[in-house]
């Protein structure tokens, strides 16, 4: 009975879908309060049957329901339990239903937030509506997770085991709660278009979900590049793979979108720019779900090679974007300009800043589309990796990061250049000096490298000068420290991407037991390799004594691992990390009695995870700010009235 559960649970959300986006719709109208009950209802009907399909399709893999196709395909008896549940989204079917769930929960933020106007609320409403209707046809009549299979069989296929992680359970469900984030902001925007609504209130009503999105993109990038640095057995954390750039373009227009939003709320500026980046924010998330679960490329990323559902989803983003662009081309002139700002203010940083980084998220998508498109015109294959992304994106995020810390410093309408410079004269002091430092002490000396840690030196300190320059820290509001934050981990991040790029140690040997081989100051030294059984592979899982000056440190046990179900083979590698600096070991194959082991030493790699989530604590603590004034404005209110 699950599977019928779930999909009569689809069918009532698809309904309830339509009748959101109806109603929210009619909504819109000045005198149309019927409509917006209505709407609110509907979309908490949604989230109610949307829940109920999501918890029927959890319950068949937590308890092996092999006559749900779904489950067959994705699992196994002798998988692990925690991997049982993290296999609903580990298939195209199920992570799909993941994103209506998601979407389904943002509904329900909308309608008792009820940020902005009525009408605004309303509207955004419709849009998700329209959303949901059309993500939930799509799960419905080509990515049903609840098909039987009859015989079922008596064992499933299992999972990917790339994807049995812990990293990758939470992987998946940060990137959605944030692409799909950027579809609420899309959502008000589109309705701030529809009520003509398109001023302060709405930016102020949008930015939660917009920084929510934010983080959880934040979170889900740092959570990406984590698992591919431990899982993947080649020491890298990016790799400029399609589906990793489908996952930072929504980033960086999201990041421009938060910027350009302070500004249009603040005092009234960018308010068709902040309208645009809603919907491009979106648009690419819709672009990202496409490139997974079109099979127009082969990624350890992606979902499907159906394309019959990659023209749906085509289909969808031309109609959605097409129609949420041409509603902006419509309304847009019609917006009212805000006040106007002299070209040295903290509105001209804003939007300087918001120029770079769309520039940045342009280079990027033509670096990801541009191989794919023109294969599928011509035939001809390119790859576009590295040195493409090294001459086009490097020099914009290099300016960026010249420039971002002097908006802070600068006031709204009318700033002072001379005296933001003279109060960041000490982040310049301490950039230079790190630089020197770079070049009289690492070898080889590298110029580039010197400038890349000044950078992340100078980024740095002009957070904390920003801090100290606010005042008593402990007195100040949490929601003070959210740019800070934010940028002091961008900093931390581009410390960590110099070290591990420029001065990482390598080493490849052939190794049997009782022989060593040297590292970094390190004597690597094999003691074996024996079988281990896991509770759903083999493993042949080395021991390797780590010395230094003859003494020993530390014992480490890279494996490599065969899963028998699902016949593939993963390498489980081991890392030694100081917090300044990784040891990686990666066991490969076994040749004449010894053994394949690949050896990393990565300076201040474990800087580049720091960072991701000192950014994500720069989005909560700004978050929080946003949230809290209204919960103690709510309470002051209810005191009175009692």
């Amino acid at each position: 009975m699950t599977g019928e559960i779930g999909q009569l649970a689809l069918a009532l959300a698809f309904a309830l879908s339509a009748v959101m986006a109806i109603a929210g719709l009619a909504g819109a109208r000045e005198t149309a309060s019927q409509s917006r009950a209505v709407a609110s209802s509907a979309a908490i009907g949604m989230f109610v049957f949307v829940a109920l399909a999501f918890g029927a399709l959890m319950y068949a893999f937590v308890t092996s329901d092999f006559s749900v196709l779904n489950v067959a395909q994705n699992s196994h008896t002798a998988k692990p339990m925690i991997y049982k549940i993290t296999g609903v989204w580990g298939s195209h079917e199920g992570s799909m239903l993941l994103w209506v769930f998601v979407l389904a929960i943002y509904s329900l933020f909308i309608v008792f937030a009820q940020r902005g106007s009525a009408r605004l609320t309303s509207a955004a409403l419709g849009v998700q509506g329209l959303l949901a209707c059309a993500f939930l046809l799509f799960i419905l009549f080509t990515s049903n997770p609840f098909l039987r299979l009859d015989p079922p069989p008596f064992e499933g296929a299992g999972l990917n085991p790339l994807l049995q992680d812990p990293g990758l359970a939470m992987h998946p469900p940060m990137l959605y709660i944030g692409y799909v984030g950027l579809s609420a902001a899309f959502s008000y925007a589109a309705a701030a278009l529809i009520t003509g609504e398109a001023d302060a209130a709405w930016a102020r009503a949008a930015r939660p979900f917009m920084l929510l999105a934010w983080i959880a993109l934040t979170l889900g990038i740092t959570l990406g590049s984590w698992w591919a640095y431990y899982v993947l057995g080649w020491g890298g954390f990016w790799f400029w793979d399609p589906v990793e750039n489908a996952a930072l373009m929504p980033w960086l227009i999201a990041t421009a979108l938060l910027h350009s939003a302070l500004a249009t709320e603040r005092t009234g500026a960018f308010r068709s720019w902040t309208l645009l980046l809603a919907i491009l924010g979106f648009s690419l998330s819709l672009i990202g779900t496409f490139l997974v679960r079109s099979g127009v490329l082969s990624s350890v990323h992606a979902f499907a090679s159906d394309p019959t559902r990659g023209v749906y989803i085509l289909l969808m983003l031309v109609v959605a974007i097409g129609g949420a662009l041409a509603l902006f081309a419509w309304r847009a002139p019609q917006l009212q300009s805000g006040a106007a700002f002299e070209p040295v203010s903290k509105e001209s940083a804003l939007l300087l800043n918001n120029v770079l980084l769309s520039a940045a998220a342009a280079t990027v998508f033509i670096g990801t589309l541009y191989p794919l498109l023109l294969d599928a015109m011509t035939g001809q294959k390119i790859s576009v990796g590295p040195p493409y992304f090294a001459i086009t994106f490097a020099p914009i995020f290099v300016v960026l990061i010249l420039i971002a810390p002097f908006g802070p410093r600068l006031g709204w309408r009318n700033g002072d250049w001379r005296q933001a410079l003279r109060v960041l004269m000490p982040a310049l002091g301490i950039a230079v000096v790190a630089a020197l430092a770079v070049l009289a002490i690492v070898t080889p000396r590298s110029l580039v490298a010197a400038m890349a840690f000044a950078l992340g030196a100078w980024t740095i300190s002009a957070a904390v000068i920003d801090l100290m320059k606010r005042g008593n820290i402990r007195a100040l509001p949490i929601g003070a420290f959210a740019s800070a934050l934010a940028h002091l981990g961008l900093g931390v991040t581009l410390l960590g991407i110099t070290g591990t790029t420029m001065w990482r140690s390598e080493a490849l040997e052939l190794l049997k037991p009782g022989q060593s081989m040297e590292i970094a100051g390190y004597t690597l030294r094999l003691e074996g390799v024996q079988l281990l059984q896991g509770p759903n592979y083999i493993a042949q899982h080395a021991t390797i004594d780590v010395l230094s000056n003859g003494h020993r440190i530390a014992v480490m046990s890279p494996e490599k691992r065969a899963y028998p179900v699902e016949g593939q083979a993963t390498a489980d590698t081991a890392i030694r990390t100081t917090g300044f600096s990784d040891l990686y070991l990666a066991l490969g194959d076994e040749r004449g009695g010894g053994w394949v082991v690949r050896a990393y030493v990565s300076p201040l790699a474990p800087f580049i995870w720091f960072g991701g989530a000192f950014m994500a604590l720069g989005g909560v603590a700004g978050l929080w700010g946003r949230l809290r004034p209204r919960r103690v404005a709510a309470a002051t209110r209810l005191a009175a009235a009692e």
